[in-house]
Protein backbone atom coordinates (compact mmCIF):
# COMPACT_ATOMS: atom_id res chain seq x y z
CA UNK A 1 0.00 0.00 0.00
CA UNK A 2 1.47 3.46 -1.34
CA UNK A 3 1.58 6.12 1.21
CA UNK A 4 1.76 9.83 -0.35
CA UNK A 5 2.65 12.97 1.42
CA UNK A 6 1.87 16.44 1.15
CA UNK A 7 3.30 19.26 3.12
CA UNK A 8 1.93 23.06 3.11
CA UNK A 9 2.64 25.34 0.32
CA UNK A 10 4.48 28.12 1.16
CA UNK A 11 3.78 30.51 -2.06
CA UNK A 12 0.30 29.31 -3.15
CA UNK A 13 -0.85 27.37 -6.50
CA UNK A 14 -0.03 29.67 -9.59
CA UNK A 15 -0.17 28.77 -13.60
CA UNK A 16 -2.24 27.21 -15.78
CA UNK A 17 -3.63 23.45 -15.42
CA UNK A 18 -5.14 22.13 -18.40
CA UNK A 19 -7.45 19.00 -17.32
CA UNK A 20 -7.41 15.81 -18.58
CA UNK A 21 -10.62 13.80 -20.48
CA UNK A 22 -13.91 13.64 -18.14
CA UNK A 23 -14.32 9.96 -16.98
CA UNK A 24 -18.03 10.02 -17.25
CA UNK A 25 -17.65 11.33 -21.05
CA UNK A 26 -15.51 8.84 -21.63
CA UNK A 27 -16.92 6.13 -20.48
CA UNK A 28 -20.14 6.94 -22.71
CA UNK A 29 -18.26 8.04 -25.70
CA UNK A 30 -16.74 4.36 -25.97
CA UNK A 31 -19.55 2.79 -25.57
CA UNK A 32 -21.70 4.48 -28.06
CA UNK A 33 -18.39 4.37 -30.37
CA UNK A 34 -18.72 0.51 -29.71
CA UNK A 35 -22.50 0.46 -31.43
CA UNK A 36 -21.76 3.07 -33.88
CA UNK A 37 -21.14 2.22 -38.05
CA UNK A 38 -17.49 2.73 -39.09
CA UNK A 39 -14.40 4.45 -37.26
CA UNK A 40 -14.93 6.88 -34.42
CA UNK A 41 -12.18 9.09 -33.02
CA UNK A 42 -12.35 9.96 -29.56
CA UNK A 43 -9.48 12.90 -28.81
CA UNK A 44 -8.98 13.42 -25.27
CA UNK A 45 -9.82 10.13 -23.42
CA UNK A 46 -9.58 9.51 -19.86
CA UNK A 47 -6.52 7.70 -18.74
CA UNK A 48 -7.58 6.25 -15.25
CA UNK A 49 -8.08 3.09 -14.95
CA UNK A 50 -11.52 2.97 -14.88
CA UNK A 51 -11.95 4.23 -18.45
CA UNK A 52 -9.38 1.82 -19.39
CA UNK A 53 -11.57 -1.06 -17.87
CA UNK A 54 -14.24 -0.09 -20.49
CA UNK A 55 -12.43 0.24 -23.41
CA UNK A 56 -11.59 -3.35 -22.74
CA UNK A 57 -14.93 -4.25 -22.35
CA UNK A 58 -16.37 -3.23 -25.72
CA UNK A 59 -12.93 -4.86 -27.21
CA UNK A 60 -14.63 -8.15 -25.14
CA UNK A 61 -17.61 -7.68 -27.11
CA UNK A 62 -16.21 -7.27 -30.40
CA UNK A 63 -15.34 -3.65 -31.15
CA UNK A 64 -11.91 -3.07 -32.69
CA UNK A 65 -10.06 -0.08 -30.67
CA UNK A 66 -6.96 1.69 -31.83
CA UNK A 67 -4.68 3.97 -29.84
CA UNK A 68 -3.21 6.69 -32.33
CA UNK A 69 -1.56 9.23 -29.71
CA UNK A 70 -1.42 9.12 -25.85
CA UNK A 71 -5.04 10.33 -24.89
CA UNK A 72 -6.80 9.72 -29.06
CA UNK A 73 -8.36 6.20 -29.27
CA UNK A 74 -10.47 5.12 -32.73
CA UNK A 75 -12.75 2.72 -32.45
CA UNK A 76 -14.13 0.49 -35.02
CA UNK A 77 -17.80 -0.37 -34.12
CA UNK A 78 -21.08 -1.31 -34.86
CA UNK A 79 -24.09 -3.27 -33.76
CA UNK A 80 -23.65 -6.09 -35.65
CA UNK A 81 -20.22 -6.96 -35.27
CA UNK A 82 -20.87 -7.08 -31.50
CA UNK A 83 -21.53 -10.56 -29.62
CA UNK A 84 -21.33 -12.55 -26.21
CA UNK A 85 -17.78 -11.68 -24.62
CA UNK A 86 -16.31 -15.18 -23.96
CA UNK A 87 -14.81 -14.22 -20.73
CA UNK A 88 -15.81 -12.29 -17.84
CA UNK A 89 -16.02 -8.46 -18.01
CA UNK A 90 -14.33 -6.76 -15.48
CA UNK A 91 -14.95 -3.22 -14.21
CA UNK A 92 -11.53 -2.89 -11.88
CA UNK A 93 -13.47 0.10 -9.48
CA UNK A 94 -15.95 1.83 -11.78
CA UNK A 95 -19.24 1.97 -10.13
CA UNK A 96 -20.19 3.79 -13.68
CA UNK A 97 -18.33 1.29 -15.93
CA UNK A 98 -20.76 -1.59 -14.14
CA UNK A 99 -23.97 0.38 -14.25
CA UNK A 100 -23.73 1.49 -17.56
CA UNK A 101 -22.37 -1.51 -19.10
CA UNK A 102 -25.31 -3.25 -17.38
CA UNK A 103 -27.68 -1.99 -19.71
CA UNK A 104 -25.16 -1.81 -23.00
CA UNK A 105 -24.65 -5.21 -22.61
CA UNK A 106 -28.24 -5.95 -22.26
CA UNK A 107 -28.93 -4.53 -25.78
CA UNK A 108 -26.55 -7.96 -26.89
CA UNK A 109 -27.69 -11.28 -27.21
CA UNK A 110 -26.72 -13.90 -25.25
CA UNK A 111 -24.79 -13.96 -21.65
CA UNK A 112 -22.36 -11.22 -20.20
CA UNK A 113 -20.84 -11.62 -16.96
CA UNK A 114 -20.01 -8.48 -14.94
CA UNK A 115 -17.31 -8.55 -12.41
CA UNK A 116 -15.21 -6.14 -10.40
CA UNK A 117 -13.31 -5.16 -7.43
CA UNK A 118 -14.09 -5.84 -3.51
CA UNK A 119 -15.56 -1.78 -3.31
CA UNK A 120 -17.39 -2.78 -6.84
CA UNK A 121 -19.28 -6.02 -4.68
CA UNK A 122 -20.69 -3.72 -2.25
CA UNK A 123 -22.20 -0.93 -4.88
CA UNK A 124 -26.31 -1.62 -5.33
CA UNK A 125 -27.15 -2.41 -8.69
CA UNK A 126 -30.77 -2.74 -7.68
CA UNK A 127 -31.87 0.40 -9.68
CA UNK A 128 -30.47 -0.67 -12.71
CA UNK A 129 -31.69 -4.24 -12.60
CA UNK A 130 -35.16 -3.80 -12.15
CA UNK A 131 -36.09 -1.06 -15.28
CA UNK A 132 -33.73 -3.73 -17.43
CA UNK A 133 -35.70 -6.38 -16.58
CA UNK A 134 -38.90 -4.34 -17.01
CA UNK A 135 -37.47 -3.76 -20.60
CA UNK A 136 -37.31 -7.77 -21.19
CA UNK A 137 -33.19 -8.27 -19.79
CA UNK A 138 -32.60 -11.31 -17.71
CA UNK A 139 -30.79 -10.13 -14.52
CA UNK A 140 -29.28 -12.18 -11.76
CA UNK A 141 -26.79 -11.94 -9.54
CA UNK A 142 -26.13 -11.76 -5.78
CA UNK A 143 -29.41 -10.64 -3.74
CA UNK A 144 -31.66 -11.16 -6.62
CA UNK A 145 -29.09 -9.37 -8.77
CA UNK A 146 -28.86 -6.00 -6.44
CA UNK A 147 -25.47 -7.18 -6.16
CA UNK A 148 -22.37 -7.47 -8.24
CA UNK A 149 -21.46 -9.62 -9.53
CA UNK A 150 -24.02 -9.19 -12.47
CA UNK A 151 -25.53 -12.07 -14.73
CA UNK A 152 -26.98 -10.40 -17.89
CA UNK A 153 -28.89 -12.32 -20.47
CA UNK A 154 -29.62 -9.95 -23.01
CA UNK A 155 -31.82 -8.96 -26.21
CA UNK A 156 -35.11 -9.23 -26.91
CA UNK A 157 -35.88 -5.53 -25.16
CA UNK A 158 -38.98 -3.60 -25.82
CA UNK A 159 -39.15 0.25 -24.63
CA UNK A 160 -40.85 1.64 -21.51
CA UNK A 161 -41.06 4.67 -19.61
CA UNK A 162 -38.88 4.78 -16.74
CA UNK A 163 -38.83 7.07 -13.51
CA UNK A 164 -35.62 6.54 -11.48
CA UNK A 165 -36.17 6.39 -7.65
CA UNK A 166 -32.62 7.83 -6.86
CA UNK A 167 -31.19 11.06 -9.08
CA UNK A 168 -28.62 9.10 -11.07
CA UNK A 169 -26.99 9.65 -14.72
CA UNK A 170 -25.70 6.09 -14.60
CA UNK A 171 -29.11 4.89 -14.29
CA UNK A 172 -30.36 7.20 -16.94
CA UNK A 173 -27.62 6.12 -19.28
CA UNK A 174 -27.77 2.25 -19.10
CA UNK A 175 -31.57 2.48 -19.68
CA UNK A 176 -31.15 4.67 -23.04
CA UNK A 177 -28.07 2.50 -24.40
CA UNK A 178 -30.33 -0.85 -23.75
CA UNK A 179 -33.17 1.65 -25.14
CA UNK A 180 -31.02 1.69 -28.73
CA UNK A 181 -32.47 -1.94 -29.39
CA UNK A 182 -35.48 -2.13 -28.11
CA UNK A 183 -38.69 -2.04 -29.66
CA UNK A 184 -40.07 1.27 -29.29
CA UNK A 185 -39.47 4.57 -27.55
CA UNK A 186 -37.47 4.36 -24.25
CA UNK A 187 -38.71 7.39 -22.16
CA UNK A 188 -36.86 8.26 -18.65
CA UNK A 189 -38.52 11.45 -16.73
CA UNK A 190 -36.47 12.42 -14.19
CA UNK A 191 -37.73 14.33 -11.06
CA UNK A 192 -34.12 15.99 -10.71
CA UNK A 193 -31.96 16.39 -14.67
CA UNK A 194 -28.90 15.04 -13.80
CA UNK A 195 -25.98 15.14 -16.08
CA UNK A 196 -26.47 14.32 -19.93
CA UNK A 197 -23.35 13.09 -20.94
CA UNK A 198 -25.23 10.09 -22.58
CA UNK A 199 -27.78 12.15 -24.00
CA UNK A 200 -24.95 14.63 -25.78
CA UNK A 201 -22.77 11.46 -26.74
CA UNK A 202 -25.98 9.21 -28.25
CA UNK A 203 -26.77 13.06 -30.39
CA UNK A 204 -23.06 13.31 -31.31
CA UNK A 205 -23.73 9.54 -33.09
CA UNK A 206 -27.06 10.92 -34.31
CA UNK A 207 -29.71 8.86 -32.62
CA UNK A 208 -33.08 9.71 -32.83
CA UNK A 209 -33.09 11.29 -29.16
CA UNK A 210 -35.27 14.26 -27.45
CA UNK A 211 -34.44 16.06 -24.25
CA UNK A 212 -37.64 18.37 -22.97
CA UNK A 213 -36.12 19.91 -19.30
CA UNK A 214 -36.37 16.07 -17.39
CA UNK A 215 -37.80 14.16 -19.92
CA UNK A 216 -35.55 11.99 -22.32
CA UNK A 217 -37.54 9.83 -25.37
CA UNK A 218 -35.16 7.80 -27.16
CA UNK A 219 -36.52 5.94 -30.29
CA UNK A 220 -34.48 2.60 -31.39
CA UNK A 221 -31.86 4.23 -33.26
CA UNK A 222 -28.74 2.98 -35.82
CA UNK A 223 -25.87 5.19 -34.88
CA UNK A 224 -23.11 7.01 -37.11
CA UNK A 225 -19.46 6.73 -36.43
CA UNK A 226 -18.03 10.34 -35.07
CA UNK A 227 -14.97 12.46 -33.65
CA UNK A 228 -15.53 14.04 -30.06
CA UNK A 229 -13.09 15.78 -27.96
CA UNK A 230 -13.11 14.98 -24.52
CA UNK A 231 -14.00 17.85 -22.12
CA UNK A 232 -11.73 18.09 -18.88
CA UNK A 233 -13.19 16.25 -16.11
CA UNK A 234 -15.32 19.04 -13.66
CA UNK A 235 -14.70 16.64 -10.55
CA UNK A 236 -10.95 17.09 -11.14
CA UNK A 237 -11.13 21.06 -11.66
CA UNK A 238 -12.87 20.98 -8.36
CA UNK A 239 -10.39 19.86 -6.30
CA UNK A 240 -7.83 22.31 -8.09
CA UNK A 241 -10.79 25.13 -7.27
CA UNK A 242 -10.67 24.37 -3.65
CA UNK A 243 -7.44 24.17 -3.60
CA UNK A 244 -6.15 27.68 -5.42
CA UNK A 245 -9.44 28.83 -2.77
CA UNK A 246 -7.88 27.94 0.16
CA UNK A 247 -4.06 28.38 -0.31
CA UNK A 248 -2.70 32.06 0.25
CA UNK A 249 -1.51 33.90 -2.60
CA UNK A 250 -3.09 31.44 -5.07
CA UNK A 251 -3.74 32.11 -8.54
CA UNK A 252 -4.62 29.93 -10.71
CA UNK A 253 -6.25 29.03 -14.35
CA UNK A 254 -7.51 25.20 -14.95
CA UNK A 255 -8.50 24.78 -18.43
CA UNK A 256 -10.84 22.99 -20.65
CA UNK A 257 -13.22 22.31 -17.73
CA UNK A 258 -16.67 20.96 -18.85
CA UNK A 259 -19.34 23.36 -17.17
CA UNK A 260 -22.67 22.09 -18.39
CA UNK A 261 -25.76 20.78 -17.11
CA UNK A 262 -25.80 18.69 -13.99
CA UNK A 263 -21.66 18.90 -13.32
CA UNK A 264 -20.84 22.74 -12.35
CA UNK A 265 -22.28 22.65 -8.84
CA UNK A 266 -19.35 22.86 -6.90
CA UNK A 267 -18.28 26.57 -9.05
CA UNK A 268 -21.86 27.71 -7.29
CA UNK A 269 -21.47 26.64 -3.86
CA UNK A 270 -17.22 27.54 -4.02
CA UNK A 271 -18.72 30.96 -4.42
CA UNK A 272 -21.56 31.30 -1.88
CA UNK A 273 -18.74 30.40 0.26
CA UNK A 274 -16.71 33.83 -1.19
CA UNK A 275 -14.58 32.25 -3.12
CA UNK A 276 -13.20 34.10 -6.83
CA UNK A 277 -13.82 31.73 -9.46
CA UNK A 278 -14.25 33.50 -13.02
CA UNK A 279 -15.38 31.18 -16.41
CA UNK A 280 -13.24 32.37 -19.02
CA UNK A 281 -13.95 31.60 -22.59
CA UNK A 282 -17.21 29.98 -22.00
CA UNK A 283 -18.03 28.04 -25.33
CA UNK A 284 -22.14 27.40 -25.16
CA UNK A 285 -21.25 24.38 -27.82
CA UNK A 286 -18.77 22.17 -25.95
CA UNK A 287 -19.78 23.45 -22.31
CA UNK A 288 -16.60 24.65 -21.85
CA UNK A 289 -15.00 27.08 -19.95
CA UNK A 290 -11.38 28.04 -18.36
CA UNK A 291 -11.63 28.75 -14.59
CA UNK A 292 -9.54 31.36 -12.73
CA UNK A 293 -9.62 31.06 -9.30
CA UNK A 294 -8.03 33.50 -6.70
CA UNK A 295 -7.16 32.51 -2.77
CA UNK A 296 -10.02 34.31 -0.99
CA UNK A 297 -11.42 33.58 2.87
CA UNK A 298 -14.49 31.42 2.77
CA UNK A 299 -17.64 31.63 4.75
CA UNK A 300 -19.85 28.49 5.66
CA UNK A 301 -23.20 27.82 3.73
CA UNK A 302 -25.46 24.84 3.03
CA UNK A 303 -25.59 22.10 0.75
CA UNK A 304 -28.54 20.35 -0.29
CA UNK A 305 -31.89 19.89 -2.20
CA UNK A 306 -31.73 19.55 -6.14
CA UNK A 307 -27.96 21.16 -6.17
CA UNK A 308 -26.56 17.40 -4.77
CA UNK A 309 -26.89 15.42 -8.11
CA UNK A 310 -24.89 18.43 -9.32
CA UNK A 311 -21.80 17.64 -6.70
CA UNK A 312 -22.20 14.75 -5.42
CA UNK A 313 -18.81 13.15 -6.10
CA UNK A 314 -17.13 16.62 -5.06
CA UNK A 315 -18.41 17.04 -1.33
CA UNK A 316 -15.34 15.21 0.06
CA UNK A 317 -13.10 18.06 -1.24
CA UNK A 318 -15.70 21.26 -0.51
CA UNK A 319 -15.49 19.32 2.61
CA UNK A 320 -11.93 20.70 2.67
CA UNK A 321 -12.96 23.92 1.63
CA UNK A 322 -15.67 24.18 4.78
CA UNK A 323 -12.82 23.09 7.07
CA UNK A 324 -11.01 26.51 6.87
CA UNK A 325 -14.13 28.70 6.33
CA UNK A 326 -15.95 30.32 8.95
CA UNK A 327 -18.77 29.19 10.30
CA UNK A 328 -20.43 25.39 10.16
CA UNK A 329 -20.90 24.12 6.87
CA UNK A 330 -23.76 21.07 6.36
CA UNK A 331 -24.03 18.84 3.90
CA UNK A 332 -27.65 17.38 3.36
CA UNK A 333 -29.60 14.93 1.27
CA UNK A 334 -26.53 13.00 0.70
CA UNK A 335 -26.97 9.59 1.53
CA UNK A 336 -25.55 8.25 -1.65
CA UNK A 337 -22.43 9.47 -0.29
CA UNK A 338 -22.15 6.13 1.50
CA UNK A 339 -22.68 3.69 -1.00
CA UNK A 340 -19.70 4.93 -3.28
CA UNK A 341 -16.34 3.82 -3.70
CA UNK A 342 -16.06 3.77 0.35
CA UNK A 343 -18.98 4.98 3.07
CA UNK A 344 -17.71 8.90 1.87
CA UNK A 345 -19.68 10.19 4.76
CA UNK A 346 -17.67 8.26 6.98
CA UNK A 347 -14.10 8.40 5.24
CA UNK A 348 -14.29 12.12 4.67
CA UNK A 349 -15.59 12.88 8.83
CA UNK A 350 -12.43 10.42 9.65
CA UNK A 351 -10.18 12.34 7.40
CA UNK A 352 -11.62 15.79 8.74
CA UNK A 353 -10.90 14.49 12.15
CA UNK A 354 -7.68 13.37 11.70
CA UNK A 355 -6.48 16.77 10.82
CA UNK A 356 -8.12 18.51 13.76
CA UNK A 357 -11.23 19.33 12.10
CA UNK A 358 -14.39 19.01 14.24
CA UNK A 359 -16.74 17.42 11.48
CA UNK A 360 -19.91 15.06 12.39
CA UNK A 361 -21.38 12.17 10.30
CA UNK A 362 -25.02 12.36 9.46
CA UNK A 363 -27.40 9.39 7.94
CA UNK A 364 -27.62 11.70 4.55
CA UNK A 365 -23.92 13.91 4.95
CA UNK A 366 -22.04 15.72 7.34
CA UNK A 367 -21.34 18.71 9.37
CA UNK A 368 -18.52 20.49 9.33
CA UNK A 369 -17.02 22.98 12.16
CA UNK A 370 -14.99 25.90 9.83
CA UNK A 371 -11.58 26.62 11.77
CA UNK A 372 -12.38 30.46 10.56
CA UNK A 373 -9.40 30.61 8.23
CA UNK A 374 -7.36 28.92 11.11
CA UNK A 375 -4.94 25.68 9.18
CA UNK A 376 -5.90 22.44 10.21
CA UNK A 377 -2.36 20.13 11.32
CA UNK A 378 -0.83 17.42 10.16
CA UNK A 379 -1.76 14.00 10.44
CA UNK A 380 -2.05 10.24 8.67
CA UNK A 381 -5.24 9.80 6.85
CA UNK A 382 -6.57 6.09 5.05
CA UNK A 383 -8.39 7.15 1.84
CA UNK A 384 -9.91 3.41 2.04
CA UNK A 385 -9.37 2.78 -1.21
CA UNK A 386 -10.93 5.35 -2.77
CA UNK A 387 -9.59 8.13 -4.95
CA UNK A 388 -11.21 10.88 -4.04
CA UNK A 389 -11.11 10.75 -0.38
CA UNK A 390 -6.94 10.39 -1.06
CA UNK A 391 -6.71 13.74 -3.12
CA UNK A 392 -9.11 15.31 -1.17
CA UNK A 393 -6.84 15.12 1.69
CA UNK A 394 -4.02 15.97 -0.33
CA UNK A 395 -5.45 19.07 -1.01
CA UNK A 396 -6.19 19.39 2.62
CA UNK A 397 -2.40 18.97 2.83
CA UNK A 398 -1.46 21.79 1.31
CA UNK A 399 -2.93 24.34 4.40
CA UNK A 400 -2.22 22.09 7.82
CA UNK A 401 0.74 22.94 9.56
CA UNK A 402 2.60 19.85 9.44
CA UNK A 403 2.70 16.91 6.59
CA UNK A 404 0.00 15.16 5.49
CA UNK A 405 0.44 11.06 5.29
CA UNK A 406 -1.99 9.48 3.06
CA UNK A 407 -2.41 5.53 3.07
CA UNK A 408 -3.83 3.80 0.07
CA UNK A 409 -2.43 6.46 -2.41
CA UNK A 410 -2.70 3.95 -5.24
CA UNK A 411 -6.99 4.18 -5.59
CA UNK A 412 -5.95 7.67 -7.48
CA UNK A 413 -4.84 6.02 -10.24
CA UNK A 414 -8.71 4.97 -11.13
CA UNK A 415 -9.34 8.34 -12.25
CA UNK A 416 -6.62 10.91 -11.86
CA UNK A 417 -2.76 9.27 -12.97
CA UNK A 418 -1.49 12.61 -13.35
CA UNK A 419 -2.92 14.31 -10.13
CA UNK A 420 0.41 14.30 -8.24
CA UNK A 421 2.86 15.34 -11.31
CA UNK A 422 -0.14 18.33 -11.48
CA UNK A 423 0.40 19.02 -7.68
CA UNK A 424 3.96 19.45 -8.28
CA UNK A 425 3.08 21.77 -11.57
CA UNK A 426 1.58 24.47 -9.91
CA UNK A 427 2.35 24.01 -6.50
CA UNK A 428 5.39 26.03 -5.09
CA UNK A 429 7.30 25.50 -1.61
CA UNK A 430 5.50 22.15 -0.98
CA UNK A 431 7.09 18.92 -0.63
CA UNK A 432 5.11 15.75 -2.30
CA UNK A 433 6.24 12.44 -2.20
CA UNK A 434 5.09 8.59 -2.42
CA UNK A 435 6.52 6.09 -0.27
Amino acid sequence: MTTFTVESAAAGLRGVLRMPGDKSVSHRALLVAARAEGRSELRGLSGGEDVRHTASAIQAFGADLVRIGKTTVAVNGSATRLHEPDRVVDVGNSGTGIRLLAGWAAAIPGLTVLVGDESIGRRPMGRVAEPLRAMGARIDGRADGTLPPLVIRGGGLRGIEHHPAVASAQVKGAVLLAGLAAQGPTTVVESVPTRRHTEEVLIRAGADLVVDEGTVVLRPSSLASFRIDIPGDPSHAAFWAVAASIVPSSDLIVENVYVGPGRAGFVDVLRRMGASIELIGEDPRSHTADLRVRAAALHSTHVGGEEISSLIDEIPVLSVAAAVADGTTTFVDAAELAVKESDRIATTTAGLRALGVDAEPRPDGLVVHGLGGRPPRGGAVDAAGDHRIAMSMAIAGLITTGPVHITGWESVATSYPAFREDLRRCVSGSAAKAE
